[in-house]
This record gives structure tokens, sequence and C-alpha cells, in this order.
């Protein structure tokens, strides 16, 4: 194989258990986002975008949807012979089949995979999280500063912190000190889980991990703190960026309803830094003569015949006559029927709104409702005072 200047390896085998129904079928970087997209997306294009045109994507939890998903790589342009997108499972060794065990863990065991293509440099990034960037300002970063890791940060507000791994560093950007989640944290420039690697670094670093029996096999936990107490050089770049990992409900769903804000900080409408997917092979969106969409995402192949407020609906939705969906967000496939309403909700994909249901509340202080992939809410919820 031809050898390349850098590649990534995207970390997409993520549960995202706190998203609930969402994630019960399918993984996180699978979860329909913004109406077309899914979150592994804005990972696949930020890649192309910045010329990175070899990516393995790392799978474990329900991969069939990634799977197919992902396909041959096409709607992102990675399906060049000389490269393109490789999905790379757990497989089967001389010791016996295992499960990724940890993120540095999944990609010791593609070391092989690295090896093949023999970078200069690799960059690791995750599959659920929701930003653009363009990853050569940060390989730039990395070469002008003799890094040997350099890893992405992000101010955020220090009463939140000690959510994210933190991290000290001199002016110059030279890493002093890192913490995996402190409960005091001293600064609030948080890890965004993307790094750069040398290579040699990189692959010296993960033999070293896999022999520690006490290690969990993680970036954050263990490796970086490794490199540091050797004495590494590893600096931070500073990235100003809108960047969200959308980790609950509740995130999710605030998250998504800022995209109909017209000072949203999130722009996926703008042709900078376009976001690919693989949703293209729909029929436009139909819309009924009695129809009535206000402030609302309305993707291809969907059908409105009745009211749509301040709601996003995905590709091949439908919103049947004088149904009301308002606030709420249906997913790939979802359905309400006639004369159901659903109100500041998430329908998930190919799930039932039947007719005359309502399913949701309209009360602030109400957790946002879920109906999971393929569930059917029937009008007997009537009965239960909504």
């Amino acid at each position: 194989m031809s050898k390349k200047e850098c590649l990534a390896m995207l970390l997409a085998g993520g549960q995202g258990s706190r998203l609930g129904a969402l994630t019960r079928k399918i993984a996180k970087p699978a979860v329909s986002f913004g109406g077309k997209y899914r979150i592994i997306d804005f990972s696949l294009s930020n890649c192309v975008n910045s010329g990175i045109d070899t990516v393995g994507v790392l799978t474990q939890y329900r991969p069939l949807m990634l799977n197919s998903y992902i396909g041959t790589g096409a709607p992102w342009d990675l399906d060049e012979a000389a490269g393109g997108v490789f999905v790379l499972p757990p497989y089967a060794t001389q010791d016996g089949a295992e499960w990724y065990n940890g993120t540095a863990d999944a990609v010791y065991k593609n070391l092989d995979f690295i090896e093949s293509y023999d970078p200069e440099y690799v960059l690791i990034i995750s599959g659920d999280h929701l930003y653009k960037m363009d990853y050569n300002l940060m390989l730039d970063f990395h070469k002008q500063s003799g890094a040997e890791l350099t890893v992405s940060v992000i101010e955020v507000p220090l009463e939140e912190a000690g959510r994210f791994g933190i991290i000290t560093a001199a002016a110059d950007g030279k890493i002093e000190k890192f913490t995996e989640k402190p409960a005091n944290p001293d600064s609030n420039l948080a890890s965004m889980g993307i790094y750069i690697f040398n290579w040699p670094t990189l692959k010296q670093a993960l033999l070293a991990d896999a022999k520690l029996s006490e290690s969990d096999h993680d970036f954050g936990k263990n490796v970086i703190p490794m490199l540091l107490a050797e004495g590494k050089r590893l600096y931070a770049y500073a990235f100003s960026g809108y960047w969200k990992d959308v980790g609950t409900i509740e995130s999710y769903y605030q998250t998504s309803m800022d995209l109909l804000r017209e000072d949203s900080e999130f722009d996926i409408f703008s042709g900078g830094q376009r976001i690919f997917s693989n949703s293209n092979i729909y029929p436009p969106h139909y819309v009924g003569e009695n129809a009535v969409i206000e402030n609302a995402v309305v993707c291809n192949g969907c059908t409105v015949l009745g009211e749509v407020k301040n709601s996003i609906v995905s590709s091949e939705a439908y919103v049947g006559a004088g149904a009301k969906v308002e606030n709420a967000i249906l997913l790939p496939g979802a359905r309400v029927e006639n004369g159901a309403r659903v109100m500041r909700a998430i329908v998930g994909e190919g799930a039932v709104i039947e007719m005359n249901a309502y399913f949701g509340s309209m009360e602030e202080t109400e957790p946002v409702q879920v109906c999971g992939d393929g569930e059917h809410i029937k009008d007997d919820l009537w009965s239960r005072g909504y």
C-alpha cells in the first residue's frame, strides 16, 4: 500500500447508553442528527474536507447500521483505490476472540492496518461528536511545535470541567498536566478526544500499554499520563469553533433544536466545510395543500399534510392530515398519523404515532419524551391525562 503522511483512526464503537431508546438498536455514531445526517457524518466529513483520504472506522456495539451506512465510503469520496474507508470490527486471534477493551486497545489491535500505510502521523478521532474542524490546521501546529502528541482542547465553563479530561498547559501550549475528570479542576481546557501522534510514538506507547494488566487501555486515563511521565513532547491545540458531545437525551434534543435558531452557533446549512452523508437517495419532500410549516427542517422523502412548527422532520418521515408536530424531532421514517399530536418529543426511526394519539408534553419541567425506533404509540394515551 502507498505511504500516507497522515491517516485517521475513527473510534465508532460507543454504546451511548445515556441516550436511552435512541441507542437501543444502534451505536451512538449511527444516531440520526439534523434531519439528513448521522453523527458519524461530521467526523468523516472533517477528514474529507481536510484531505485525509484513509480512515479506519473501529466499530463494536451494534455495528450493522454503521457497516451498511458507510458501505464503500463513496458519499464521502472515501472509495479511492489508494486509500478509502475501512470498517475495522474486533476479530478472532489465536488467543481467542476479544472485544476492544478501551480506546487505546482498539487502536492497538489494528496496528497492522496502520503499519501497512507507514504514516508519519496518525489522527485519532471519535465518531460521536458534532463539530466542523480542519485537521490540517492542527497538523500544522503539531509539526511547528515539534510535538510527539498533540491534543485538541476547547475551553469549557469551569463548573463543567469535571466532566472532561482537563489539561494544564504553558503559554506555548506545552502540556504540563493531564487529569481525567478531576474533582477540583485547575484549568478549563478540556480534551476533545482528538489526537495527532507521531506514528513511532503511538506505536511504542500502545505496545507498552498493552503489557500493563492494570491499565484500562484508554488514551485519556492511561496513554497520555504515561507519555507525560516519560517526558514526551505533548502539546495542546486550542480549538475555537463549535464542538458538542451529545451524551444525553436532553443535550441531543437541545442541540437539535438549536439548529432552528437564526443565531445558531452550529451552522450545518452554509456551503463552507460541507457535511456529506449517505442519505441523498430520496425524492423531494411533498407538502400538501392544507399543510402548515413554520420554522422547520423538512428533509427529502418526507410527506407533510398537517402542521409542523419549530421541528425537525427527517428523511422519509410522514405527518398526516390534521396531525400537529411542534418542538419535536421526527427521525428517519417516523410516522405521525392523521389527527395525532407530537409535542416536545423525539420519535425514533420507523416509529409510529397512531391516529389521534398524543405523545410528549409542552411543559418545560417535564423530561423530553422518546419513542424508540420501530415503536408504536396508540391513542389510548389520552386516558393517561395528556
